[in-house]
């Protein structure tokens, strides 16, 4: 393969997101020059199995062929040099002379969380986006509010809920919502992306089911104070020398910007760039430089804001370590807007993978000097 970069791409997954990751693999593996990279796609299935498969030689065509499954025969093998060798975490360890950098775009938690991100630290592989704290904290909104409050960024009011507490004490829980943040009220669980198991409130008997469905995906629940204003949100890109993409509006069809919103259409518009003042767009481009520093990211994020028109306040909404990561995702549009196209903008995240990747060799290297 000569001085081809071998890149790894990690998807699938255990989480709800499952699909979400196939589509974003195959964007990326659609997009990629075939002169500069060499494939190596690692499935990780609903069930939790891994496989990994032998070196792509061409592009594939659809989806469905990065279903890889262990002991089968891959389907057009020959063409795709898909050949299906099954796997398990622990084998990662060894994928040290076979790549040179992972991509893992597995969305939602077991994911973007910070799991995969230790993994790949254990296994001493460079990858793509952030590392274990900044994933975690980014994947946790409880966790990730805390964060923008300590680092003086403005939000919106919030209550963390734990679910042992909602069970034993709904009717006091209900009480505090109603007495600190009234109504409408949006009610998620801590640690889901793509807005899975988010509902806004307007009523007693909307919270109650709010916080029941929210309790189904996660033990720690957050619930915010309504924000008015437009849903606005920016790309971030780099380690420690930092550029952003042109803002972006979402306008949801629905009341707000929920999973079929996000991936099944239903009407939602995207607005690239947002039709707002450049002093807001200079405003937020800082503000997510904040964020994105407030929890150490590296590589990529997507920060997403809500913008009061009247008043002219910025409220952080969050920021999305691991975005969705396909040509007609907003994380890439908003870049390509700003003149970075999409394959340019995943040989960036490369780049920027083995930087941070040789930086980190330079603390070993001075800690083995102490020894």
């Amino acid at each position: 393969m000569g001085n081809k970069i071998r890149l790894g791409i990690i998807y699938g997954g255990k989480s709800s997101e499952h699909e979400v990751s196939l589509r974003t693999a195959h964007s990326i593996m659609k997009a990629v020059d075939p002169n500069k990279y060499e494939l190596i796609p690692v499935y990780v299935t609903l069930e939790g199995g891994w496989v990994q498969g032998n070196p792509i030689a061409e592009r594939i065509d659809s989806v469905e062929r990065l279903r890889l499954q262990p002991g089968e025969a891959a389907a057009g093998a020959a063409e795709t040099g898909l050949q299906k060798v099954e796997t398990k975490q622990s084998s990662l360890l060894n994928l040290g002379g076979k790549v040179d950098v992972i991509f893992p775009v597995i969305h939602g938690p077991n994911g973007e969380d910070g799991t995969i991100q230790g993994l790949l630290e254990l296994a001493g592989l460079p990858y793509v986006g952030t590392g274990v704290m900044a994933s975690a904290v980014g994947m946790d909104k409880w966790m990730m509010k805390n964060v923008f409050a300590q680092a003086g960024l403005k939000q919106v009011a919030f209550i963390g809920v734990l679910r042992s507490r909602l069970e034993r004490e709904e009717e006091q829980v209900v009480a505090q919502i109603e007495r600190e943040l009234g109504y409408p009220c949006f009610v998620k669980p801590a640690n889901m992306g793509s807005s899975v198991g988010i509902s806004k409130a307007k009523n007693r008997e909307e919270l109650r089911a709010a916080l029941a469905l929210a309790a189904k995906f996660d033990r720690r629940l957050v619930v915010e104070a309504f924000a008015k204003g437009r849903e606005v949100e920016i790309g971030v890109l780099g380690n420690d020398e930092l550029i952003t993409s042109v803002v972006g509006e979402v306008i949801p069809a629905k009341e707000f910007y929920d999973y079929e919103a996000k991936y099944k259409g239903a009407g939602t518009e995207l607005q690239i760039p947002a039709q707002i003042p450049e002093s807001v767009s200079a405003r937020i481009a800082d503000i997510a430089k904040q964020a994105f520093v407030a929890i150490d990211g590296s590589g990529l994020s997507r920060v997403d804001f809500f913008w009061d028109e009247e008043s002219d306040e910025l409220y952080i909404n969050e920021i999305n370590t691991m975005p969705g990561f396909t040509p007609f995702s907003m994380y890439p549009m908003l870049f390509q807007a700003a003149g970075i196209e999409y394959s340019e903008l995943i040989d960036r995240l490369v780049t920027l993978a083995l930087e941070r990747h040789r930086e980190k060799e330079k603390n070993i290297v001075a800690a083995e000097e102490l020894e």
